[in-house]
Parts: C-alpha cells; structure tokens; sequence
C-alpha cells in the first residue's frame, strides 16, 4: 500500500477539510506504571519461576496499518485505521504507464517518446 504524505480531510477543531500531515502511527515505550504492569512484577519476584502464561500460538502474520494524521492549520491529530497489508509505503512513487515500462523493459521512456517523436519530424 502507498499512501500520500499528505492529505485533505476533515478537521474536527477547524470544523472543516484542511491539509492534514501523514505519518504511520508507532506505539510509544510501555509505562511501569499501570497496576496491571505493578501486579506483575510484584507476582513475578522471588523464586517460582514464570508466574503467569506467555502467548506462544501467533496467528497474524500482518498487523493492522494506523495512519496519524495532523492538521497544519491548528495541529489536531487523529488517528485512520487502514486494512492489513505485508507491505507499507509512505509517500513512494506513484504507479504509471512510464514507470511499469521503465521497470519491465530497463528503458528510459522519454528516450523512446523523443525517438518517436524524431520519426513523426522526419516524415
């Protein structure tokens, strides 16, 4: 998936379409604060080995793609959930007629438009 670095969409504090900066979401370092995080390293100290389970059976191979998305205007931000994907891409080249030519054939396409273009001249 190629996504634009930028996009217009509705800002909720400017209350109308402004330009919104694109960038992929990335959880943040986990706290040591929660209880639930207090509570396990509590019950984990001492001897007794490994007190509570650890997933092993992963299922997912790909995981879900979030979009942060922040308004130039009035610097809001808002988070876009995207579909799985195994591959990425954040404001990459966009897929044309010259650059499928230019990959399958190992041509330079202006090159050729220039060639055609000399033979048209000439007649």
């Amino acid at each position: 998936v190629n996504v634009p670095k930028v996009r217009r969409t509705y800002c909720k504090k400017a209350k109308k379409h402004t330009v919104h900066k694109v960038t992929q979401y990335k959880a943040g370092k986990a706290s040591i604060h929660p209880q639930g995080k207090r509570r396990y390293d509590r019950k984990q100290r001492g001897y007794g080995g490994q007190t509570k389970p650890i997933f092993h059976k992963k299922a997912k191979t790909t995981k879900k793609i979030v979009l942060r998305l922040e308004c130039t205007e009035t610097k809001a931000r808002k988070m876009l959930a995207l579909k799985r994907c195994k591959h990425f891409e954040l404001g990459g080249d966009k897929k044309r007629k010259a650059n499928r030519l230019r990959n399958n054939l190992g041509v330079d396409v202006q090159n050729v438009q220039l060639f055609h273009y000399s033979l048209f001249v000439n007649v």
